[in-house]
Order: C-alpha cells, then structure tokens, then sequence
C-alpha cells in the first residue's frame, strides 16, 4: 500500500477565523511564513520541515481556518479536514479503489499540487495531496 508521508494540511471551521487566527499567531506562532511557497499575498500560516529522505527540500504543512459556513468542508458533516501528504496520488486511489473506497469527486490539479478527497468510515473528510515540485 502506497502510505502517507505527513500531514499536508489542517483545516477547520471557526466561528470567527480572522480573531481566531490571530489567536493562534499571538499566543503559539503559528503565523505566515515571510516567503510563502504559494506567494507573497497568501498569508496561510505554515510550518516547514525537511524531507527525511531528501533534506534539502522544503516541505509545507498548512494550518488554515474557515468559516463556519464555508462550503470548502461540502462532502463531509464535519468540521474539519485532514490533509495528508503522499507521493503517488494515482496509485493509492486505486488501491482505495480495490478495497471499495471511492474518491469524492475528480482529482483537482493546482500550481502547488494536486488533490482527491474520500469520506472515512465516520464521513470525516480526508483530502490528499501530492506535492508538485518545490513544495
């Protein structure tokens, strides 16, 4: 099986995300980096670690809040995601695909990588990205 490196990402609703965001910058450190991999107006607070096997790459974990309302979260009931990191996004949908599970909609392609979702048995949602070169 085809496994997960790390965390890529998480994601979770906020009652008010722009206080709680501050919150966590203030008092944890969780804040922007000064030179965001995604570009210089995105503010999403990031942290940075090495790749064990290649330490010279920089790698990215997000941590991003949303809007209660938001419609990032559409497939799933939950109040979050968990975005998980892996190398071979093709081939460990097929074989989530072999075992019976199915993706929620298509793969989604960006500059930074890309993307498929699946509920867990609980319908939490699970997004995964495959990194694209430099993050």
């Amino acid at each position: 099986m085809k496994h997960v490196q790390g965390i890529g990402g998480i994601f979770f609703k906020a009652q008010n995300p722009d206080k709680l965001t501050k919150w966590y910058d203030e008092h944890l450190g969780v804040s922007p980096l000064p030179h965001s991999p995604w570009g210089a107006d995105d503010d999403a607070p990031l942290f940075e670690w090495r790749d064990i096997d290649n330490p010279e790459r920089k790698c990215y974990t997000v941590f991003s809040l949303f809007s209660s309302d938001s419609d990032f979260f559409e497939s799933s009931g939950a109040s979050f995601i968990l975005n998980l990191r892996v190398n071979d996004l093709d081939a460990l949908l097929a074989e989530l695909a072999e075992q019976g599970i199915s993706p929620q909609g298509d793969i989604k392609e960006f500059p930074f990588g890309r993307f498929a979702r699946v509920l867990d048995p609980e319908d939490n949602l699970i997004e995964f990205w495959e990194p694209a070169e430099g993050f």
